[in-house]
């Protein structure tokens, strides 16, 4: 039976007005006012400079008295007064064109009723206008549609899969920051705590290749590798060689010998060596055997994204060659460590040159000697040099689809240079693959790269990973912080994402790399634990201790309902825990992985990739408290909800579905539950009554459900 008297107290102001008088004209029904930049309020989305734009309101049906749109263009202020278009049992649509323009336009709505009147904008209802958080349309800013909502599953390729054990980096092949590269005989150790750089575990594309059917089979349709270019260290994040493929990741067709030999050091930091990595025919050899990877992943209807680390190079890239590794090498130039009159000297920033060779000091990105910062700036050369790299990777024969940025805020050495590089980056890229991804790595506010000129998207830690972290476990992304006074704090979580999600455009939202874990962080799985830790403090088996994967289970529902591209990091499917970077480098437990996870990790993704909503509909919240966050997700023709109950206890609750433009004369059918102990995707009925759904939602729990008509 339905509770009448609690419904009663469910209903916003004016809706108990109405009840009370039966004629008496109702106040504003803010709640009901919806607005966004998806397919279904702006018309084109994504607008070209010679498009007039529908913009479009939802309001509470007879509702209103006057709907304003008021929009910016070139300091010039318009009102214009938005017609209704249509109606439906609940609601009022009101549209305004705004003109075709070159440049970019913000817009608000004023909606007002008898005496009162708000503001909506892209944070939502406002008592006054606040031009931050506008709408905003910038003309020709397009986003490749297979990346909206795509499923991109991240490889940190030395740890997911041998598949040629002749290309492993052999113990004292390098000597790197003080220490010679070690290989690992033990696929499962845990990574070194301290200076891990130097461990090889053997992993590589050929291993990448050899998983494409789990892969194709788990439902990714975006590899994302980490670095994969010539480089000294397992994360490669200090490139030696823009050009090539590393071998030890590729193919090693020349092989001198599985050791090198011992070199008399010239000072503490260098030896001499030649590796097996600059031998052109094992660069040539692991070049084609990429693009022919490229090939069959393209031809499983994948796509591939690279990881580019443009603001610093590594002290072995050849043309720094501090190292000396490249100095008696065949056509190679002198490096700008070993001759001052290399002709890479000004790709660098150096100091107290009057010390050359062996004390010149430079510029390293955080002051890392290993890491030096690129100085684009001062050479031409090197700027050109790059743009052609981002160009070469996307082209044929390689035909990646796109590039993910390391630090991409912090290169060159003033923001107007940096804005600049990535206006001559994405320009570059765009002109050689139209639909290559440009996703950079940022955080915080990325307003002004994500204009439509420069970046596409980022990796979304402010409006995804952080507040989802924070509410359902407590626990700050690296494990070093812990605050109860987030954790299940609904309206820290709903401000949070709302200030943040404002930001974007919302074909860069569409597109934003959401992801629970990566290469920089603890694992989620970990932070389930609620324990603040690094492996160096704590050891790697209290990474695995007192985890909870019915919280882990709530997040994923939430990364594959949540506006963007969920991203998988390899193994997370398979229950991988670990601290904060080296340990969160674990290789992939083959063989030993956590097989419900992985079948959970499907039936999301089946969720997710069926769905249009999920992909590119409307996020609407719908109710939060304590513990407990329900919203959905809409297209015209399907509409899903979706509630989490990161409580102890079960706890039933009263969604008011009606928000996201769902009618009484609309079941809704369960797609999806989890729980401390499992989950079930057996279909399981729901009615709406008066707008409303009530949902009795188990201790620790996900639910999905979606409209049967849809």
């Amino acid at each position: 039976m339905v509770d009448i008297n609690f419904l009663f107290q469910q209903l916003n102001h004016s809706q108990k007005v109405q009840i009370y008088t039966g004629n008496m004209k109702p106040m504003l029904n803010e709640e009901a006012l919806f607005s966004d930049g998806t397919i279904n309020y702006r018309i084109p989305q994504e607008p070209s400079s010679q498009d007039d734009i529908k913009v479009r309101i939802r309001t509470e049906k007879e509702n209103v008295e006057l709907v304003t749109l008021i929009y910016k263009n070139q300091g010039q202020v318009f009102d214009i007064e938005a017609k209704k278009i249509n109606s439906d049992k609940t609601f009022d649509y009101y549209e305004a064109v705004i003109p075709k323009s070159e440049h970019q336009t913000e817009y608000y709505f004023k909606v007002q009723s008898g005496m009162a009147t708000c503001y909506y904008n892209r944070r939502g209802v406002m008592d006054e206008p606040i031009e931050y958080y506008n709408f905003r349309i910038s003309p020709d800013y397009k986003t490749p549609d297979w990346a909206k909502g795509a499923v991109i599953y991240q490889i940190f390729v030395d740890r997911f899969y041998n598949g040629d054990p002749t290309n492993d980096v052999e113990d004292r092949e390098y000597y790197y920051i003080g220490q010679y590269s070690s290989k690992v005989k033990n696929w499962e150790k845990y990574p070194a705590s301290t200076l891990g750089v130097h461990e090889f575990y053997g992993g590589d594309l050929q291993g990448v290749r050899e998983k494409l059917d789990y892969l194709q089979e788990l439902g990714v349709e975006v590899l994302y590798f980490n670095p994969i270019f010539v480089s000294p260290s397992n994360h490669k994040y200090d490139i030696q060689d823009y050009d090539y493929i590393d071998p030890h990741y590729g193919v090693i067709v020349v092989d001198e010998g599985e050791s090198l030999p011992d070199w008399e050091k010239e000072n503490s930091k260098a030896s001499r060596y030649i590796s097996r990595v600059t031998r052109k025919e094992n660069l040539e050899a692991s070049n084609a055997f990429f693009a022919k990877l490229v090939e069959e992943i393209h031809a499983r209807g994948m796509k591939v994204i690279l990881d580019g680390v443009f603001n610093h190079c590594g002290s072995f890239n050849k043309w720094m060659d501090r190292e000396r590794i490249y100095e008696a090498q065949e056509g190679y130039e002198k490096g700008a460590y070993v001759d001052e009159n290399s002709p890479y000297h000004n790709f660098f920033q150096f100091y107290n040159e009057n010390a050359w060779p062996y004390n010149a000091s430079y510029d390293g990105w955080w002051g890392h000697d290993t890491l030096p910062k690129l100085n684009y700036e001062v050479s031409h050369t090197l700027y050109e040099y790059i743009l052609n790299v981002a160009k070469k990777w996307v082209s044929p024969p390689y035909n990646v689809d796109g590039w993910r940025l390391d630090v991409a805020a912090d290169l060159g050495h003033s923001s107007e240079f940096n804005h600049q590089f990535w206006k001559d980056f994405r320009k570059v890229v765009k002109e050689a693959n139209p639909n290559a991804i440009i996703l950079a790595e940022h955080y915080g506010d990325a307003a002004s790269w994500l204009q439509g000129d420069q970046w596409d998207t980022v990796m979304n830690y402010d409006a995804f990973m952080e507040p989802i972290t924070w509410f359902l476990t407590g626990v700050e992304k690296h494990s070093d912080e812990y605050r109860e006074d987030l954790r299940n704090n609904y309206d820290s979580f709903k401000g949070a994402m709302t200030h943040h999600m404002s930001r974007f455009h919302t074909q860069s939202l569409e597109i934003a790399m959401n992801e629970l874990s990566n290469h920089d962080h603890s694992r989620f799985l970990t932070r389930t634990n609620k324990r603040v830790g690094r492996v160096q403090y704590v050891g790697p088996e209290a990474a695995n201790e007192g985890i909870q994967k019915g919280i882990f289970k709530e997040a994923v529902v939430m990364q594959m309902t949540w506006p963007g591209a969920p991203t998988v990091y390899y193994g997370d499917e398979a229950g991988v825990c670990g601290w904060t970077d080296p340990d969160n480098r674990r290789s992939y437990p083959w063989g030993k992985e956590d097989k419900e996870l992985i079948d959970f990790h499907k039936e999301m993704i089946r969720i997710h990739k069926q769905s249009k909503a999920l992909r590119i509909g409307s996020l609407h919240l719908l109710h939060g408290e304590y513990g407990i966050i329900t919203y959905g997700r809409t297209v015209e023709e399907e509409k899903y909800v979706i509630a989490i109950n990161n409580l102890e206890e079960e706890r039933e609750v009263l969604i008011p579905v009606w928000k996201a433009g769902i009618q009484n004369e609309e079941p809704m059918l369960r797609l999806m539950e989890t729980t401390r102990e499992g989950y079930s995707i057996e279909p399981v009925s729901y009615a709406v009554c008066s707008g409303t759904l009530r949902l009795k939602l188990q201790p620790v729990s996900g639910v999905v459900l979606k409209t049967k008509n849809g």
